[in-house]
């Protein structure tokens, strides 16, 4: 196979006019016993250059289906991949915003459709059986000078610490520009904590991280808050809904939030902060570099005394929160009509409040 390689790239080097310059491409790319997406890709745009779209046809019968899970239990040829990959990699609409979902939810259609995934701006990977395994092979795509991805969305996936460590040790290269970044119930702890922190302080685009429904605890938060204070850290939107976080993790909240240059919105619903722990988020509020404007509160035991606190932070004409979140607990008359108070004062910020009584 060697000597005949060599013989016929010979002849296509003393070619005038260059038509066995595709010939050679296709046998090379042949060679390959394994070829990735990208090697084999190649070989589709042989038989597309020769005006053989048949491929590009069959494959697009796939693409035009509108039900969910398009290519579940469809098993493709490599050829087959290599047209679907060209196809999607033509597509405006799908790397606007790709979604594994309407392929194949799985590992395996994860590895087929990477450069897909590199070539998107938006990728939807919500509760797509990922892993571990499946970080790694995300690593490379993030840490790309040449990845096109700005949000991603990793809820709802089994990626455990160890895959959340991956992708952070990816997201510290120079060459992501990733923006938002979900972890939603990736059933990850507090451990995962110090990777994040590690690359919070040296990124220079992220700016939405969603690590709701997962047990990072008090613990993890104080990894986090450290990161947070970070003069480089632009974050900007910080969810931790359902974290099994008490009052405890307050005092670290509260010292970034007085430090942040750049937090805006905190999303603290259905952990256990109970009033002590508002209070101290409140006396951050009251703080002049404080410059939070949206809190989610819900569903965190805040009573009447909690309330007082939030209201008196709002009194100071210091806070700059616009938005407050306090539904699902129990403020009871009096912290509904102080909070009310606030809404009518025209030297007060707040212009939304939700609450809804347990």
């Amino acid at each position: 196979m060697s000597d005949f390689l060599k013989s016929e790239v010979d002849k296509a080097l003393q070619s005038e006019n260059g038509h066995l310059d595709l010939f050679i491409r296709f046998l090379l790319d042949e060679d390959q016993e394994n070829p990735s997406p990208e090697k084999s890709i190649n070989l589709f745009h042989c038989l597309n250059e020769l005006n053989d779209h048949s491929l590009v046809q069959e494959v697009q019968t796939y693409v035009n289906r509108r039900d969910i899970n398009r290519l579940s239990g469809v098993r493709l040829s490599p050829a087959q991949w290599s047209a679907l990959v060209f196809v999607l990699l033509n597509s405006e609409e799908e790397l606007d915003q790709f979604n594994l979902r309407k392929y194949d939810p799985s590992h395996e259609c994860l590895l087929r459709l990477l450069p897909v995934i590199k070539a998107s701006r938006k990728a939807d990977l919500m509760g797509c059986n990922l892993t571990e395994q499946s970080c790694s092979a995300l690593a490379s795509v993030l840490s790309s000078n040449s990845s096109s991805l700005r949000e991603l969305d990793l809820s709802n996936n089994d990626l455990q610490d160890s895959g959340v460590k991956l992708l952070s040790d990816a997201l510290k290269s120079p060459h992501s520009t990733l923006e938002i970044l979900r972890f939603a119930a990736c059933r990850v702890t507090g451990l995962c904590c110090e990777s994040l922190s590690s690359f919070l302080q040296s990124s220079k685009s992220l700016r939405e991280l969603d690590l709701s429904n997962n047990d990072l605890q008090d613990s993890g938060v104080k990894l986090l808050s450290d990161a947070l204070k970070s003069p480089h850290c632009i974050l900007e939107i910080l969810r931790f809904a359902a974290c099994r976080f008490t009052d405890q993790c307050c005092e670290s909240l509260s010292s970034f939030l007085q430090s942040s240059k750049s937090l805006r919105e905190l999303d603290l619903s259905n952990n256990d902060l109970q009033d002590s722990g508002v209070k101290l988020l409140s006396d951050a509020l009251k703080s002049p570099h404080c410059i939070l404007e949206i809190l989610r509160l819900s569903g965190c035991m805040v009573t009447e005394e909690g309330c007082c606190s939030v209201a008196s932070a709002l009194r100071s004409n210091l806070s700059r929160l616009k938005e407050l979140d306090l539904s699902y607990n129990h403020p009871g008359e009096s912290g509904v009509k102080l909070l009310s108070e606030r809404l009518n004062d025209p030297n007060c910020t707040l212009d939304k409040l939700k609450y809804v009584e347990l």
